[in-house]
């Protein structure tokens, strides 16, 4: 259906009968979860990236915890300053870790693992291996680790399910079973929509909502109409992250991809180029007033999608692994594959080697400092001001704009990031993508490698607060290596990777203040006309 070698797809097609294969084991998962259910946990912490957190954090973010369910918190970074709060915060004795990895090989999840641990087994009074959970695939190396740890709670999910498309297997499942989620109920609106989507493929009338929709996206994309803007109602909005991934890294390859956007700021609709489809969940005419018939009158495509509770998300999901799947075939790719995510990978592990053997960083210099902030990459211009604008001005026709963070979230920065994405938007009429490093490299970093190359890219990185040390290994005392070296290691990487495959890419970097480095950005860009 997708390329002509069988194999490589129909491992990848367990995700079809997730829903089933998931219900058939719901009583089995509750049995094993009860001790960590019955309020001697307070808090969850799941060690995971890309597909392995995704599902979990929409379930926390919307459902939330359950009366009487611990609390359960997604750790997907290797931010130091992250890493070293939610440690404060925990009360080790009352928590439960959950490493969730495919592969079992993860980088980040092995580190985050590691210090998880070895702080739990330094804990006076605590048994370190009866406050972590394992969740990965037969064969993993994680699995055979688990079992010489003898760690009593270890799942072993179906190989044959991606990462991204396995928000209704175990990976998703559990964490969300954990914090009170009705898991059943999530299941069986799923298995609904995969039994009427196979009733209305095979009824040979074209019903089919999840075909239709993918058939729509990728021939649309065909077309160049390739940036999806994606309108959930506040409540849905968690579930976007998830539809980012899910789109981004299946058609993101080979030249083309589906590029979603999200949490966009609402513009006039001459503002729009005719690379734009929108779809809008529950179009609310009090909310959105004459704005979606406008999109549509000046010839925008928008296509509407009805959701109810939310427990409809279940089916959504499986609605939109299908769309997915669909808009692949009509794109002729594989939307089970991520051929260019290992290029970043390689980088990270070519540095960190070199730092292990001689303790130098194979760093490049910056082409301009200016105060506090140094940049990076092949330039246009004397100062940051000019620099930036010559960048973005730069831009290819129906191009994009991908913030690529670097830096500790906090809300004042997450301020200035929301303003300098809508002043981007309004001043160059280009799609802006925000996302924090390393988290986009297991979402969208494969589409911004694999894409036809018109995203320009900006990083944004700091100097470290506060660092903390990853241990080598498990149960044993020594570090060569710290989250924050690891980090910086990641986003240059990433930079070199893009650089190689042809991208527009610039580096800013503040040795001090990033916060009010962005705010002068802002001010920068406010000022043109």
């Amino acid at each position: 259906v997708w390329k002509p070698s069988p194999q490589q797809i129909s491992n990848r097609l367990g995700w079809l009968h997730a829903p089933l294969e998931t219900s058939a084991n719901v009583k089995s998962i509750r049995a094993s979860l009860e001790p960590f259910t019955n309020g001697s946990v307070e808090d969850v912490v799941l060690l995971g990236m890309g597909g392995s957190s995704l599902s979990a954090e929409v379930f926390n973010n919307i459902f939330g915890s359950a009366p009487g369910f611990p609390r359960l918190q997604i750790l997907d970074t290797t931010d130091p300053q992250i890493i070293h709060g939610v440690t404060e915060k925990l009360n080790l004795a009352k928590t439960l870790f959950i490493v969730s990895s495919k592969s079992g090989s993860t980088l980040e999840i092995v580190s985050l693992f590691h210090y998880f641990y070895n702080l739990t087994a330094e804990k006076p009074g605590v048994s370190a291996n009866e406050h972590f959970m394992i969740i990965t695939d037969e064969g993993s190396p994680m699995l055979e680790q688990a079992w010489q740890l003898q760690l009593p709670c270890v799942f072993s999910n179906n190989p044959n399910i991606g990462g991204r498309y396995s928000a209704l297997s175990l990976a998703g499942m559990i964490p969300a079973a954990l914090i009170g989620v009705q898991i059943e109920k999530l299941l069986q609106n799923a298995a609904a929509v995969a039994s009427q989507e196979k009733a209305d493929f095979f009824s040979g009338k074209g019903d089919s909502t999840g075909c239709f929709l993918g058939a729509a996206l990728g021939t649309l994309a065909q077309y160049g109409r390739d940036k999806l803007t994606l309108l959930l109602p506040p409540s849905w909005k968690p579930f976007g992250d998830w539809l980012e991934q899910l789109i981004a890294e299946s058609t993101g390859k080979e030249g083309k991809g589906i590029l979603p956007v999200l949490n966009e700021p609402q513009m006039d609709v001459s503002a729009y180029g005719k690379d734009r489809v929108f779809v809008i969940f529950n179009h609310n005419e009090d909310e959105w007033g004459s704005w979606i018939t406008q999109l549509a009158s000046v010839g925008h495509p928008v296509l509407k999608i009805r959701i109810n509770g939310f427990y409809d998300l279940g089916g959504q999901m499986f609605l939109w692994e299908m769309a997915t799947a669909v808009a692949a075939h009509i794109m002729g790719i594989n939307p089970f594959d991520q051929p260019d995510v290992e290029a970043t990978k390689k980088h990270t592990k070519r540095m960190i080697a070199q730092y292990k053997s001689d303790h130098t960083w194979p760093e490049a210099q910056p082409s301009l400092t200016e105060g506090d902030c140094e940049i990076y990459g092949e330039i246009a211009g004397s100062n940051v001001s000019a620099v930036v604008t010559n960048f973005l001005s730069s831009s290819p026709q129906n191009a994009y704009v991908g913030l690529q963070v670097y830096l500790s979230p906090s809300p004042e920065i997450n301020k200035a990031l929301d303003a300098l994405r809508a002043a981007i938007s309004r001043k160059y009429g280009m799609a802006v993508t925000v996302g924090y490093g390393p988290r986009y490299l297991h979402s969208t970093g494969q589409l911004h490698k694999g894409d036809a190359g018109r995203g320009m890219f900006i990083q944004l990185t700091g100097a470290n607060k506060l660092d903390v040390e990853i241990p080598d290994s498990l149960c044993q005392q020594g570090s060569s290596l710290t989250f924050g070296q690891l980090k910086a290691a990641q986003g240059e990487a990433d930079r070199l990777a893009l650089m190689d495959k042809g991208r527009k890419i610039i580096r800013l970097h503040w040795t001090k203040d990033a916060a009010a480095g962005l705010k002068n950005l802002l001010s920068f860009i406010n000022v043109l006309p």
